[in-house]
Order: C-alpha cells, then sequence, then structure tokens
C-alpha cells in the first residue's frame, strides 16, 4: 500500500498529500470534533491530477471516500482505516464570471460563500443559502442536492447547476460543463452526479446559474399559536407578494424557547409564549412598493386574527439578528447534548400530526426526559427534529430513529429532504423509495462503479 501512497505523492506531490500520521488531526464532523481514520487524505490541484489518482486506486481496488466541508449529517463522509480520502479544498478557483449570461463556473472546493459574494459584485446572487454557508463548498453541496432557505423561491442545488465536471471510478472525467438553460442533447448526464452523495463519482467543476439581485429585501417574524393558520399565510404571502417570497421558516415554541434560553446572545424579537414562530423574507425590485405590499400583507394578516404579534426588520443588522435565532444549530445542538439531528419531509397538511405522533413516541419510551425541537422550511414541505433523550452516555439512536421515521410513512413522507442518505439513514431508504427504485439505483451504481470504490457503504450499503 506504501507503493500506491508513493505513486499517489508523484501526481499531487508533497502538497497534494496528507500522510497517515497527519490525518488522524483532520476533523469527521462539521463541530470540528472526531478523529478521521485513513490511510492518507489526498488534495488534487486539477482534474486531471485526480483522474490519475482515480485511475490508480482503480487499477490497485482502492477504495475512495471524498470530502467536503463536513457540514453534512448523515455519515456521509465517514471512512475507515483502509479508506483514502480525497479533499479538493486545494481546488478552489473561480474560473469564469459571466455577466450577461448569468452563470458562474467553479472548481468544486469554492465555498458556498465565496460564489454569493463573487456573484454580489456584480449585481448578481447565488440564491442557495444555508448556515453552513462558510464552510460547505460547492461538490459538497451538488453531491447532496443540499437545499437551504431559499427553495421555496428558487429550488435546491439541483435547479442552479447548469453544467459540471466529474471524475468516474476508473478516472474516466466527465465533462459536461454546459452553461446554457437549454440544452436537450441526448441524456442530461449531469443528474447522475447531483445527489449521488460521491458514490457515483466525484464532482470537479461546476457551471452554477446566477440570479438578478434584488434591491428589496423584507423580513419578519411572526408568532401564532394555530398550526393550521400557518398554510393559510404561507398562501396569503405567496399570493400577495406576486412570487417575492424567498423564505418562509417555521420555528416551534420547543426549538425558539431553546435557542433563547441557551444563548443569551439572542435578544427575543417575541416573547416566547406563543406555540409557534414564522420567518418570513422577500425579496424584490422595489424599495418602497415591496416594503408597503409586504407591511400590508401583515397587517391584514394581524387584522383578521391568524398572526397574533409581529417584529418587522427595520435594517439589515435586525435582519440577521432574526436570522441568527433559526441557524443558531450549534446551540441548537449544545443543549441538547446526547442528541441526534433529523431532516424529514411530508405534506403541510400533516406536519402537526405527525410532530404529535413523534412526541408521543420518544413520551413513550423515555418520559419527561425526551427533548423535542422542531423548525424548518415548511413552504417546501421540509422540517428538522432535533432529538434530547434524556438518557446519559451515547443516544440511543435505533430507537429514537424508530420514533422519528415510523410514522411518515402513514402520510407519505420521506426520511430524507435535503441531507442525504449516507451511513445513518440508509436502512430506512426502503422506506422513502419503491423496491424497483433502489433496483435502478442499484444497476446505475455497478454500472459506474462495479468494483464499489466509492464512498462504499453509503446510501445503498455494500
Amino acid at each position: 500500500m506504501s507503493r500506491l501512497i508513493a505513486q499517489i505523492q508523484k501526481i499531487v506531490g508533497e502538497a497534494g498529500l496528507i500522510s497517515a500520521r497527519d490525518v488522524h488531526e483532520r476533523p469527521t464532523n462539521w463541530l470540528g470534533g472526531g478523529n478521521r481514520q485513513a490511510l492518507a487524505i489526498v488534495r488534487p490541484a486539477s482534474t486531471d491530477e485526480l483522474s490519475q489518482v482515480m485511475r490508480l486506486c482503480h487499477e490497485n481496488r482502492q477504495t475512495v471516500v471524498p470530502i467536503g466541508g463536513l457540514s453534512g449529517l448523515v455519515q456521509g463522509t465517514e471512512t475507515t482505516a483502509s479508506d483514502l480520502v480525497v479533499s479538493l479544498e486545494r481546488m478552489r478557483k473561480i474560473e469564469h464570471l459571466d455577466e450577461v449570461g448569468a452563470t458562474i463556473t467553479v472548481q468544486a472546493g469554492v465555498p458556498l460563500q465565496t460564489v454569493q459574494e463573487q456573484a454580489e459584485a456584480v449585481n448578481l446572487a447565488f440564491p442557495v443559502d444555508l448556515g453552513a454557508r462558510g464552510s460547505a463548498n460547492i461538490g459538497g453541496l451538488i453531491a447532496t442536492n443540499a437545499g437551504g432557505n431559499q427553495v421555496i423561491r428558487y429550488g435546491m442545488m439541483r435547479e442552479q447547476v447548469l453544467g459540471l465536471e466529474a471524475v468516474l471510478a476508473d478516472g474516466t472525467i466527465i465533462s459536461s460543463m454546459n452553461s446554457m438553460l437549454k440544452n436537450n442533447a441526448g441524456y442530461d448526464l449531469k443528474q447522475l452526479f447531483i445527489g449521488s452523495e460521491g458514490t457515483l463519482g466525484i464532482v470537479t467543476r461546476a457551471v452554477l446559474r446566477l440570479r438578478p439581485a434584488m434591491i428589496s429585501n423584507n423580513t419578519a417574524l411572526v408568532a401564532l399559536n394555530d398550526f393550521d393558520s400557518i398554510s393559510q399565510i404561507l398562501k396569503t404571502f405567496s399570493g400577495a407578494l406576486g412570487g417575492t417570497l424567498s423564505a418562509f421558516e417555521v420555528m416551534w415554541n420547543n426549538y425558539y424557547s431553546l435557542i433563547l434560553k441557551g444563548n443569551s446572545d439572542h435578544k427575543p424579537p417575541l416573547k416566547p409564549e406563543y406555540n409557534y414562530y414564522i420567518l418570513i423574507e422577500a425579496s424584490g425590485g422595489d424599495l418602497d412598493a415591496d416594503a408597503q405590499r409586504f407591511t400590508e400583507v401583515l397587517e391584514e394578516l394581524l387584522s383578521n386574527g391568524l398572526i397574533l404579534d409581529a417584529v418587522i426588520a427595520n435594517s439589515e443588522e435586525q435582519g440577521k439578528a432574526l436570522w441568527a435565532i433559526r441557524d443558531d444549530i450549534i446551540t441548537l445542538v449544545m443543549t441538547l447534548l446526547p442528541s441526534g439531528a433529523f431532516d424529514v419531509s411530508l405534506p403541510l397538511m400533516h406536519m402537526n400530526n405527525y410532530v404529535s405522533m413523534v412526541e408521543n413516541n420518544l413520551q413513550e419510551k423515555w418520559g419527561a426526559k425526551a427533548k423535542l425541537a422542531v423548525f424548518g422550511h415548511l413552504g417546501d414541505c421540509n422540517i428538522h427534529l432535533a432529538v434530547g433523550s434524556g438518557v446519559e452516555g451515547e443516544l440511543p439512536h435505533e430507537e429514537v430513529e424508530k420514533a422519528v421515521y415510523e410514522p411518515l410513512a402513514a402520510f407519505g413522507g420521506s426520511v430524507s429532504a435535503e441531507h442525504g442518505i449516507g451511513l445513518e439513514k440508509r436502512n430506512w431508504l426502503s422506506s422513502s423509495r419503491t423496491a424497483d427504485e433502489i433496483k435502478l439505483m442499484r444497476t446505475l451504481k455497478a454500472a459506474l462503479d462495479p468494483e464499489n470504490l466509492l464512498n462504499p457503504g453509503k446510501v445503498l450499503g455494500d
């Protein structure tokens, strides 16, 4: 094996290889914890270098696990001591920004925030946004088909990718760097890799779609007690704002109160006495008209009692303060430790019943010790659940997963809305996909990676 590592080092150079004795210093999760196990970490500086590395690995039947910013939550980048890790952290070039065509061509290691800032500099915008924007990189976002806070308006990562380049398990480079909105010349091969979690190929470059930068931005936090009112509030805002609604984030009281209590940096914008809180954001092209329309909708909903209290951000700083409460995942995790995080989707009309079923399951198992915090992008049918069993030591994951996932079947829900399957959810994949769908997934895997060398064990198992 040392011979293989030596051959790889000749390709990527000394700076491109982190040897086994230093691998353990690398974290395994977004909190910076863990103790990475691997033969070595390879850091290619180009697609060609990665292609040569993968060709060697294929010849030697060496398993490879690609990693990104580690902001995933489903153990999609877990490794063993016998795996080789590939990190594209040296591939961080912005290759081209086309202001006329509204596209940006980037290498896969570029952080999301960098893409956002590059677009903003030319009065454009990249609409995918999430709390881990500073560490999550483009390759990882594509591999997991990330969603985030503005899916209700712009769609998930899949909708932002016009073209991409990927390296297959045998080193073959598939370069489909299309930059046009319309291209129906045969199969759309990029779709094979978007959301495949690095099991079919490693994305190295991408052409991303940019959008016009919005002139106005209106943000409000509203409170209510009746869950059934949420759908009416969403419908009213969607209809009245003429397509400018960009975020509709709901926090249950158990989340809102927990964050305010756990982090004194947050100043309570509304009293923590209501059942639900909705963070609403709209962006448009007319400062005065958009603000007036936004305010009028709020006043209408307050007057008819659907909303009980509200606060509007009067500055960018105030808007960021409201979002900071919604995005404070670190406080959430640290307060509930040991805890488990879950990302599911189901129709909005069933969410309240679903959450009640989960609460009942947890209480039946652990009684008053069980803790649950719920929040998410309800406008696109996605909620997140953070669970603490109150049991000392390790969280009993299998029992908690059963409590969270089993009720989904009755509502036609999915065990994964935006974080993927990884290792953590692979045993539950069959509850959200049919046997024939999984069979086709295995056919694709066998065709592109017959030796099961790329991210082995993830999504489909071995």
